[in-house]
C-alpha cells in the first residue's frame, strides 16, 4: 500500500470521527434546549397556579402572604362569596342621575374547587416546590407606596432556573410572577 491511501484511510476515518463529534455536539444542544423549554412550561404552569390563589387569598383577605402554611391553608379551607351586583339608576330633578349599587350575598364556594378542581393530578401540598423537585419557589409579599398610595405586592420567583441564561446576575431573570417593587400580577415570561 502506497502512502497516499494509508493517508487517505487516516484522514477519511478522522473525517468521520470528526463528523460524528460535530453531529454529536449539535444533537446535544437541540436536546438540551427541548429539555429546558420543557422544564420552563411546568414551572410556568405552576407560577400560573400560585399566582391564581394568590390573587385569591388578596381578595378575600385583603392582602398577599409571604407564609406558604396560610396560602395552602386558605386554598384548603377558605371560601369564596358569590354575590349578585345590581344598580339603580334613580334620575334627579336637575338633570343629573344618582346610582344605587345593591350586592347580595347569594352563598359561597369553596377556593380550592373555583380555582384547581379541574386540574389533573393536582397535589395541593406540592404547591410551593418547583415540578420534580424538593425545592420551594421563593415568595415574597408587602405593601409598597406607590404614588402616595400603599399597595399589596408580590413575587414568587424559581430559585434556582435551569435555563443558564436565566441565571446570569444572582437569577435576575429567573422566570417569576408579580413583582417586589410594581403593581402587577403578571409572569415575566408574558
Amino acid at each position: 500500500m502506497s502512502k497516499t491511501k494509508i493517508l487517505s484511510i487516516v484522514f477519511f476515518i478522522a473525517a468521520i470521527v470528526i463528523a460524528y463529534f460535530f453531529v454529536d455536539s449539535i444533537a446535544y444542544d437541540i436536546q438540551q434546549e427541548k429539555r429546558i423549554k420543557r422544564e420552563e412550561a411546568r414551572v410556568i404552569e405552576k407560577l400560573k397556579q400560585i399566582r391564581s390563589g394568590m390573587i385569591a387569598y388578596q381578595r378575600v383577605n385583603g392582602e398577599y402572604t409571604s407564609d406558604w402554611d396560610k396560602l395552602i391553608n386558605f386554598i384548603d379551607s377558605g371560601d369564596f362569596y358569590i354575590t349578585e351586583r345590581s344598580e339603580t339608576i334613580i334620575p334627579r330633578e336637575y338633570g343629573g342621575d344618582s346610582v344605587v349599587i345593591n350586592i347580595d350575598t347569594l352563598g359561597t364556594m369553596p377556593v380550592f374547587d373555583s380555582l384547581y378542581a379541574d386540574i389533573e393530578n393536582f397535589k395541593l401540598d406540592r404547591l410551593p416546590y418547583k415540578p420534580g423537585s424538593q425545592e420551594k419557589f421563593e415568595i415574597f409579599a408587602d405593601k409598597i407606596i406607590k404614588g402616595s398610595v400603599k399597595v399589596d405586592v408580590f413575587e414568587v420567583k424559581d430559585p434556582s432556573p435551569i435555563n443558564p441564561k436565566r441565571r446570569k446576575d444572582n437569577n435576575d431573570k429567573a422566570l417569576r410572577v408579580g413583582s417586589r417593587s410594581e403593581v402587577t400580577t403578571a409572569g415575566n415570561w408574558e
